[in-house]
C-alpha cells in the first residue's frame, strides 16, 4: 500500500473517531460542565490511540468498525488525563488553545475531568464484540496505571536526580500504558490469539516509549508554532525527560552543576532553553534521544512479525514510521 493509500485510511479511521466524539455528550446542562467537556473533545489531535485500537483489531482479523466505541474511550481517557495534568503543570495552551483551566477555572476542570472519565466508560459499554468484561479490565488497569505514571512524574520532578530506568518506568506507566491498552482492547474485539495479543502489546510499549521521548525531544527542538504549546516548558520546569536524565548520567563538573540547577528549578530562567538546548547539543544527547526512538519504532516493527502480513499489519509499520517523523 502506497503512503497516499495509508494516509487517506488513516484519515478515514479518524473521521469515524471525530464523528463519534461529536456526539458522546448529549446534554447542555449544567453548561458549565458540559461546554468545556465540548471544547476539550472538539480540540482536535491526531486521535493516535483510537485509530491504533482500530488498526490493532483489523490487524488480527477483525472489523475495525467494531472498535471504534473502545477507540472512543481511549481517546476520551487519554483527554481526562491532559484536562488534569494540565492543572497540575500550570499550563496555559494545549494544542494552540487556552486550556480547561486557563479557560475556565481550576474547580470547573476538575469537574470536567471526572465527567470525562465516566463518558469513557458509557461509551466503551457500547462495544458489541468482544468480552466486555475482559475490556472493563483492560481498561481500568490502564486507568490506574496512568495515575500512577503521573504521579511518579510529579514526584520525580522533586528529586534532584532520577535514573534512566526510572525514567522509563514511569513514561511506560503514563504515557506507554495508553497506547498499550489501545492495541488490547483492539486485540480483544479483533479476537486476537494469546501470541497475537503479545505481539501488539510488544508494539505498543516500543512505540508509546518511542512516541515519549519524540515528546520530550521536541520540547527542546521544536518550532512552537508546529508544537502547539511553549518550546522548552520542560526545561524551565525542570521535568524529568530523557534528555535531563541521560544528560546527568554523563555530565561532569560545570555541566553537571548546571543540570542539578535545573532539575531542581534553582537556575536563573534567563536564556536557560538555549543555554540548556546548547549543552543538549554539545553532549550529543540530542542523538542519544533520537537513536532511541529509532531503535524502539525498529523494534515495534520487528514484534509484528508474529501477526499474519494483511493491510493492517502494514498500516501498523506505516504508524510506527508516522510517529517517528512528526514535528509535533
Amino acid at each position: 500500500m502506497s503512503t497516499r493509500k495509508e494516509l487517506e485510511q488513516y484519515a478515514r479511521y479518524r473521521a469515524l473517531i471525530d464523528e463519534r466524539l461529536a456526539h458522546v455528550i448529549d446534554r447542555d446542562e449544567p453548561v458549565t460542565m458540559y461546554q468545556p467537556a465540548r471544547y476539550v473533545l472538539e480540540s482536535g489531535g491526531k486521535r493516535i490511540r483510537p485509530v491504533l485500537v482500530m488498526l490493532a483489531c483489523e490487524a488480527v482479523g477483525g472489523n475495525p468498525i467494531d472498535a471504534v466505541d473502545a477507540g472512543v474511550a481511549v481517546e476520551i481517557l487519554h483527554n481526562f488525563t491532559l484536562v488534569h495534568d494540565d492543572i497540575m503543570d500550570g499550563a496555559d495552551t494545549r494544542r494552540g488553545r487556552e486550556t480547561v483551566h486557563k479557560k475556565w477555572d481550576e474547580n470547573i476542570a476538575i469537574l470536567v475531568g471526572d465527567e470525562l472519565m465516566g463518558i469513557a466508560y458509557k461509551v466503551l459499554l457500547n462495544t458489541q464484540v468482544g468480552d466486555l468484561r475482559e475490556l472493563i479490565s483492560v481498561f481500568t488497569d490502564g486507568v490506574i496505571e496512568v495515575c500512577e505514571g503521573q504521579s511518579y512524574d510529579k514526584e520525580f520532578e522533586a528529586a534532584p536526580q532520577v535514573s534512566e530506568a526510572q525514567y522509563l518506568m514511569m513514561i511506560g506507566k503514563k504515557t506507554g500504558w495508553l497506547v498499550a491498552i489501545s492495541a488490547h482492547l483492539g486485540a480483544i474485539i479483533g479476537g486476537a490469539t494469546p501470541a497475537q495479543t503479545q505481539a501488539l502489546l510488544a508494539y505498543a510499549r516500543h512505540i508509546g516509549r518511542a512516541f515519549q521521548v519524540q515528546d520530550d525531544l521536541l520540547d527542546a527542538v521544536a518550532e512552537e508554532e508546529e508544537f502547539g504549546k511553549p518550546v522548552g516548558a520542560d526545561i524551565l520546569e525542570g521535568k524529568k525527560t530523557y534528555l535531563l536524565v541521560t544528560a546527568m548520567d554523563r555530565a561532569e563538573g560545570d555541566d553537571l552543576a548546571l543540570l542539578r540547577r535545573v532539575a531542581t528549578r534553582q537556575e536563573s530562567r534567563e536564556d536557560l532553553v538555549p543555554r540548556v538546548r546548547a549543552l543538549y547539543r554539545r553532549m550529543g544527547i540530542l542523538e542519544l534521544a533520537r537513536q532511541r526512538i529509532e531503535e524502539d519504532t525498529a523494534a515495534a516493527i520487528r514484534a509484528l512479525d508474529a501477526l499474519p502480513a494483511t493491510e493492517g499489519r502494514g498500516m501498523l509499520v506505516w504508524l510506527a514510521h508516522m510517529l517517528l517523523d512528526r514535528k509535533h
